[in-house]
């Protein structure tokens, strides 16, 4: 690995909504109180009857979920699994009871480890990213990818295409994006507040270095099925401009690129900084 910069795209220190990407800090958090080692499954975390009984609403409102049930045991690696993979939103709140006691109370060591990293514009208030409240930039977001890709298990989770959890059975990643061009991580976002999300970690090999590029792709456009498609879509062509000006190989054309090229009649490709260490 070589150098640290950090390159900023329009809007990049902007607060806006970030869905999903906010389980980045939420696994964080968790692997930070509580290390897994190498292959390592970590205590067990017991659902609550509550939590369980709370899934057939949470289906209805439409959330971001896997299937519980009361008693049901997951070790901590299988609900970071769950929390990154298919980014379930019932085991981010499930995390956050375990660790800190409460959602609230999770919330405010969300938002003190961001003071701690320099995420100066970023406030949470919910361990899911579900509520429109919790609120990053792009700049912000980058700053926690280098730091959160420095803890092995999270780097190991986020590359996997699946996983097996206990109730739910085979989760699949929602990043499509996975193998690409040295990708490997990071996490998908999108609601309506948000737009389409995307946080993406990648290796780039050039003259003898091993650089970790960290790009953030916030606010892509689309319906509730083609946002997130948007958001990787555009998350691909920023590590593909990136990659070219760390080759030295049409460093203009990337920067047209960083800058938010779009097709006419959609909004620009913004808030899109990159990190590299």
């Amino acid at each position: 690995m070589s150098g640290i910069g950090l390159l900023r795209g329009p809007g990049a220190s902007q607060p806006v909504p970030i869905a999903s990407v906010a389980k980045v800090m939420t696994a964080y958090i968790i692997l930070r109180d509580h290390p897994l080692g190498a292959g390592e499954p970590g205590p067990r975390i017991v659902v609550r009857p509550g939590e369980a009984a709370a899934y057939p609403a949470e289906v209805r409102n439409g959330d971001s979920l896997v299937a519980v049930t009361s008693g049901e045991q997951l070790t901590e690696r299988q609900a970071v699994e769950a929390l990154l993979l298919p980014s379930a939103d019932n085991i981010a709140w499930i995390l956050a009871r375990w660790d800190a006691g409460s959602r609230a109370a999770f919330a405010v060591k969300m938002n003190s480890a961001a003071r701690q990293l320099g995420m100066t514009d970023t406030r949470y208030t919910d361990p899911s990213g579900l509520a429109a409240s919790t609120t990053s930039t792009a700049a912000d977001q980058v700053r926690l990818g280098m730091v959160a890709m420095k803890e092995p298990a999270l780097a190991q989770i986020v590359a996997m295409r699946s996983a097996v959890i206990p109730v739910a059975g085979l989760v699949r990643n929602t990043n499509s994006l996975l193998g690409q061009d040295g990708i490997t991580g990071l996490k998908t976002g999108s609601d309506t507040a948000a737009g389409g999300c995307m946080l993406l970690a990648a290796w780039h090999q050039a003259r003898g270095h091993r650089t970790l590029i960290i790009a953030a792709t916030f606010g892509q456009p689309g319906t509730s099925t083609t946002m997130l498609p948007n958001a990787l879509q555009a998350s691909h062509q920023l590590l593909l401009a990136l990659d070219q000006a760390l080759t030295g190989q049409g460093a203009s054309r990337a920067s047209s690129n960083k800058a938010g090229k779009h097709p006419a009649g959609q909004p620009p490709q913004s808030r899109t900084p990159a990190g590299r260490r």
